[in-house]
């Protein structure tokens, strides 16, 4: 009784660190000064009514010593004596950690006043902001993240996603720079699903300044919680507050405190402007924030969905949209360029164009930010820094934080490690070529499970905190699947538990690379990183070698799963019966499920395959066959090519081939199809500094143009013209995907037909070359206008398959085979 009893104790401590104490339902807001005022919007669950409330928290740093404040001399004493005016109490925290002094003020500004000063003296040097001293002395949060760690309230608690009250916003403008382009139009759609256009009266800065007013008050009347929009932080924030700025107009788009739009640090920030007027280095690392609504970029949700699934053939909102099923069969679509030009004579159609682009941001956000809303009901940060943050220092660290100063256990300060190096992951290529009836055989959450099965945590997490989370996320994330699939279809709750699978997902998988980033992350161990890798290497070995056994062909395998081919005779129920086999013999909770089966594949390199269902869908991995840099015209004919192949045909690979050198020769591909989507990695000063030793074109091509300044960020579509020249295309929004094409005076097809058939060849047919003999290839890809007198016939030519990789050695899958029992829990 007393082990069951200690059990669901432990159980309720682990429930407070992965979801807080305080119940206080449906938070949506939360805005903390400094001075520890803090501010909290919630929704009524039961009526929707939003309230506020004003509350004082005590603002608080967590020390290494107390040296730092020795100078305050009677100031300075125990929190058991409780606060007083202008005092600052301590408690010290238990357990070896450097961080043991929990240090709280009545005001945040005063008390990192008092800690600078404290340090200054000591280390016998200037320090004017705490971001300057090391992290080893002193963690500092922000006041937001304070306030909900030490009251343990978090976001949306009792709140479906569909109660919050959300608001879309599109600015169509006369160009992309903010310094001498106008918005002209602003498209909105509030929290009841309602589309409108708001335009500017008139051409001037007095009809776009009362365009801004009319849209601030827009805010103010429909009063949403959340602000949304697609590359809101790279676009329609920045561009809206240049202009704002410009025109004298007060973006009072909060809910309280001063009016005006505040910065807070971000990864990915926004970019303002082009060329000599984008500031991008500094803006980069900031994003717009206001006190009462949560700013939500919904090109955050798809970057962090196509981190993992790899599907979209774009992160453009059109693009995304087109993906999930959102655009309608009468969407309007306006080349970005175009639209202002649209405008004059057919304003209607600027509009649909426009509500359409609300509407399909709309929908974007309810498909895809369930996982940060998910997120925000778990770990003390605002909804909108979760919705950017990645998931190991954004989320696993203050959920670890939290459970420590929940349990007054002092923290571990950040290391660089002892110099051992972290081992790779294991990584097979058994085959390479085209394989027909292909398994694929997913593990999932390989480390983590492993982790929890061999109990392989950090060694300086002396709460066993990350291993407690893990559990906790994974037996909950198990729940969640349940629940989720027993809802109906495209019910709120369906949705609801799906969204929360994913989060907690995407928290488990972090758990390795959070132990892995030495130097990055607070408990990182390296050594214990190593130790689950080699675990994971051992049960991928036995995977492989009892798959092998059962007569499969192996074609790749890490640690995601593995891909094999079975014999012809083989039914659906074979393949499922050896999966399930061979997952009998793995760690008791190491989970092998079969994911999935296709008609035929093509590998061609670790992690870089095209597969084929049966029923014809093409999904294509890795950068070989997939990347933002590559030529349209190229990825089209490997499109093409690539059914062709793998259906057998290699005539038609031919033919592919030859239309498509045929066309570039002819100049009949549009320039846009041959120029390359670049990110400029230099600066204009850094790149006249290298410019003499090394030409690069997508820089030539912008000088060429009369650039003379550009930021390094800054993204340009670039390709070789001829006579060795470099041309530069205008720049295309990211959302123009599928818009009409260039035409005419806008497309020069000056292009070098004869290096993009070079190109044609040596980069996109070269991806099939494996898939074919050397024979083969040579017919194949043989230049048209140079043909051979004696080409041998491809008519009974067929794609070939070579085992390239034995299965992994017994001796190391004997490591999983034969290891002890995992600890219990």
């Amino acid at each position: 009784m007393g082990g069951k009893l200690w059990g669901m104790m432990r159980g309720m401590v682990e429930d407070e660190w992965l979801w807080g104490w305080d119940a206080t339902p449906g938070i949506v807001s939360v805005w903390a000064e400094p001075d520890g005022r803090a501010f909290v919007w919630r929704r009524l669950p039961d009526t929707g009514a939003l309230v506020r409330e004003d509350v004082r928290f005590r603002p608080w740093l967590v020390l290494s010593t107390l040296e730092d404040l020795a100078h305050l001399g009677t100031r300075l004493r125990p929190e058991r004596e409780g606060p007083a005016p202008r005092c600052v109490t301590y408690q010290e925290l238990s357990g070896p950690g450097a961080l043991r002094y929990l240090i709280r003020a009545e005001d945040g500004r005063a008390l990192v006043s008092d800690v600078l000063q404290g340090v200054s003296r000591r280390l016998g040097q200037v320090f004017t902001n705490l971001r300057d001293v090391s992290p080893g002395l002193v963690l500092s949060l922000p006041p937001e993240d304070q306030y909900l760690t030490a009251s343990g309230r978090t976001y949306f608690r009792g709140l479906s996603f569909e109660a919050l009250h959300r608001l879309q916003f599109d600015l169509e403008t006369t160009g992309l720079d903010p310094a001498k382009d106008r918005i002209f139009l602003i498209a909105m759609k509030g929290p009841r699903g309602d589309a409108e256009t708001l335009e500017a009266h008139g051409e001037g800065d007095a009809a776009e300044a009362d365009l801004l007013r009319r849209f601030v008050e827009r805010v103010r009347v429909l009063d949403p919680d959340v602000i949304e929009n697609h590359n809101l932080h790279g676009f329609d924030l920045p561009f809206v507050a240049r202009r704002a700025k410009h025109l004298g107009v007060v973006l009072a788009l909060g809910r309280a405190g001063a009016p005006g739009l505040r910065h807070r640090p971000s990864a990915r920030g926004s970019a303002l402007g082009r060329g000599a007027e984008r500031n991008a280095d500094a803006m980069r690392r900031a994003r717009y924030t206001v006190p009462g609504r949560e700013f939500i970029d919904t090109l955050d949700a798809v970057l962090r969905h196509d981190f993992s699934a790899r599907d979209l053939p774009g992160h453009g909102l059109k693009a995304v949209a087109r993906h999930f099923g959102l655009a309608g069969p009468a969407r309007e679509y306006i080349p970005g360029a175009k639209v202002h030009e649209v405008f004059k004579t057919d304003p209607e159609r600027v509009r649909r164009y426009a509500r359409d682009d609300v509407g399909e941001a709309e929908g974007i956000a309810r498909v895809l930010g369930g996982a940060a809303f998910a997120l925000a009901r778990m770990a003390p940060r605002r909804y909108e820094r979760l919705a950017d943050a990645g998931a190991a220092t954004g989320v696993l660290d203050p959920l670890l934080v939290r459970a420590y100063l929940r349990s007054g256990v002092a923290l571990p300060a950040h290391e660089e490690g002892d110099g051992t190096s972290h081992n790779g992951a294991a990584l097979h290529l058994f085959a390479t070529g085209v394989a027909r009836r292909v398994v694929k055989a997913d593990v999932a959450s390989l480390y983590p499970s492993l982790m929890r099965e061999y109990r392989i945590g950090p060694k300086r997490d002396k709460l066993g905190a990350l291993l407690a989370l893990v559990d906790r996320l994974v037996e909950q994330r198990l729940a969640a699947k349940r629940r989720g699939r027993a809802a109906p279809p495209g019910s709120p709750e369906r949705h609801e538990n799906e969204a929360l699978s994913a989060a907690m997902k995407l928290i488990v998988n972090s758990a390795y690379g959070y132990l892995g980033a030495v130097g990055l992350t607070r408990f990182a161990d390296v050594h214990a990183a190593n130790e689950v890798t080699r675990r994971g290497r051992a049960v991928l070995a036995l995977l492989c070698r009892e798959l092998a056994r059962r007569g499969v062909t192996l074609l790749e395998a890490d640690t995601d799963g593995v891909y094999f081919a079975v014999p012809e005779d083989w039914r659906e129920e074979d393949e499922r019966r050896v999966v399930s086999e061979v997952a009998a013999l793995l760690p008791r909770l190491v989970q092998l499920e079969f994911e999935g089966r296709y008609a035929v594949m093509l590998s061609h390199e670790p992690k870089n395959y095209a597969l084929q269902t049966y029923d014809g869908t093409l999904h294509l991995k890795g950068v070989a066959f997939r990347s933002s840099r590559a030529e349209p015209f190229g990825e089209a004919f490997l499109r093409k090519a690539l059914r062709c192949l793998l259906a057998g045909d290699l005539q038609a690979v031919r033919e592919t081939y030859v239309s498509t050198v045929l066309a570039l020769r002819r100049r009949q591909v549009p320039t846009s199809e041959v120029a390359a989507n670049v990110r400029l990695t230099k600066d204009s000063t850094q790149y006249g500094a290298v410019r003499e030793r090394r030409r690069e074109l997508a820089y030539e091509a912008l000088l060429a143009a009369g650039r003379k300044t550009w930021a390094s960020g800054e993204h340009i579509r670039v390709y070789r013209a001829g006579g060795g020249r470099a041309g530069l295309l205008p720049e295309r929004e990211p959302d123009d995907e599928g818009s009409t094409p260039m035409s005419g005076a806008e497309d020069p097809r000056d292009y070098d037909a004869e290096y993009y058939v070079r190109l044609l060849k040596e980069t996109f047919a070269a991806r099939l070359e494996r898939g074919v003999t050397r024979a083969d290839f040579t017919t194949l890809f043989e230049d048209p206008g140079q043909p051979s007198l004696f080409a041998p016939s491809l008519a009974d030519s067929r794609p070939i398959l070579t085992v390239v990789a034995p299965p992994p050695d017994d001796a190391l899958a004997e490591e999983t085979s034969s290891a002890a029992a995992p600890a219990e829990r």
